[in-house]
């Protein structure tokens, strides 16, 4: 390893996971716990960079909350994140399309709009200043201001 591993978690949600057919977010955390204590027990500095996704079908605001406030937990602040765009071919693209889990035929949320996916994006990037106004935009529409402070300082 070059002194970082990039992982892709994708999201905290197990709902959401599940519909990524990943698994839960308790084997990331696993995995993410062993690979310290290697690194502890060999000597080594190298980091575990995580890769996230913004407005995958089945994903809420408040799902883009749990993410923002799993982040600020463990002080990961992610450079980049992932933009859910459907793809020809793909199961997440029928789920965005149908807006239905394909397993059960049953109704899932989808991010259709661009204010939705700017907002979900944003509360996964708390840390931007220019996503501020985002945040507390989201954050009120979920009524969940009483965690702006937390988040934004």
């Amino acid at each position: 390893i070059s002194g970082q591993l990039k992982v892709a978690p994708e999201h905290t949600s197990d709902k959401v996971l599940s519909l990524m057919r990943k698994s839960s977010h308790k084997v990331y955390e696993e995995f993410s716990e062993e690979y310290k204590k290697i690194n502890s027990e060999l000597n080594k500095k190298q980091f575990l960079v995580p890769y996230y996704i913004a407005g995958h079908p089945g994903a809420t605001l408040e799902d883009a909350l749990s993410v923002a406030l799993y982040l600020k937990k463990t002080k990961f602040v992610p450079d980049q994140v992932q933009d859910f765009y459907p793809t020809p071919g793909s199961l997440s693209t029928c789920m965005y399309y149908t807006e239905l889990d394909p397993r059960t035929m049953e109704k899932i949320h989808v991010a259709k709009g661009a204010n939705e996916r700017k907002l979900q994006r944003a509360l996964l990037q708390f840390n931007k200043p220019e996503n501020r106004k985002l945040v507390i935009e989201a954050l009120t529409k979920i009524g969940r201001l009483d965690l702006k402070n937390k988040l934004l300082n």
